[in-house]
């Protein structure tokens, strides 16, 4: 896997696979796109500080316990190519998801034609991020949410590998249903491999039609060793 591009990687997943299962569960798990020696690679860029535009103490604002970076503008080549390489595999679903809940918004093609919207609207802050968690660490339910301009999908990539590099740290999805208890589910990645799903909401069907579904998402207590994580977020930040 090593020798192929990031695009052959991506061009190479089952996409139908993941279509279904965004469709009846509103997330899905890719298999391992990063290499290992790519993992380690970003990992060692973390205390770079020029790569990064900000750093976020989780404790400090309550969030969790953990903190994070947001990269800065031009990208790191490989988070970028994430980036772009994804969003036109997402849109055609992000576009069907607001057309079922009667959402009068449609996505463009193209990233770049979407962080063009994003920018017009004063959304100018790049959000892709890399996350940090060492034993007893956690991040508490939310949504990433930077402005008017939303993207209905997003990605995480685990860069440590499970049950060696740590253990607990499980990515945590909780959906909230009109009139009815929230439903949450634990779901772990291999090394390389991520999730993508609901940034916001997502439909529901129900005997009229479709309705909202309000999703949030959080990670696990962390109970031993160290936990990193790349996020990839389409839409930028005010």
């Amino acid at each position: 896997m090593s020798d192929e591009s990031v695009a052959n990687r991506i061009a190479g997943i089952d996409w139908a696979a993941i279509y279904a299962s965004l469709r009846e569960r509103g997330y899905a798990t890719l298999p391992p796109i990063l290499t290992a020696a790519e993992c380690a690679g970003l990992i060692g860029l973390y205390e770079h500080r020029e790569r990064f535009r900000n750093r976020i103490d989780m404790t400090r604002f309550r969030y969790g316990v953990g903190e994070y970076k947001y990269f800065s503008y031009p990208l790191l080549p490989l988070v970028e190519d994430l980036r772009m390489k994804l969003y036109p595999r997402v849109a055609p679903i992000a576009n069907e998801w607001m057309e079922a809940l009667q959402i009068e918004q449609t996505y463009p093609a193209t990233s770049a034609e979407f962080l063009a919207r994003c920018h017009e609207a004063g959304q100018t802050r790049p959000t892709p991020l890399m996350l940090r968690y060492e034993a007893g660490g956690y991040n508490c339910l939310h949504q990433d949410l930077y402005g008017a301009i939303v993207f209905p999908f997003q990605f995480a990539f685990m860069l440590s590998k499970p049950d060696t590099d740590f253990d607990g740290g499980e990515f945590l999805l909780v959906e909230q249903r009109p009139r009815a208890q929230s439903r949450g589910e634990a779901i772990r990645m291999a090394q390389g491999g991520a999730i993508l799903f609901a940034t916001q909401y997502r439909p529901v069907a129900g005997v009229r039609g479709f309705y909202r579904a309000n999703v949030r998402h959080g990670v696990s207590t962390i109970r031993r060793g160290s936990r990193f994580t790349l996020g990839i977020i389409f839409h930028d930040a005010a």
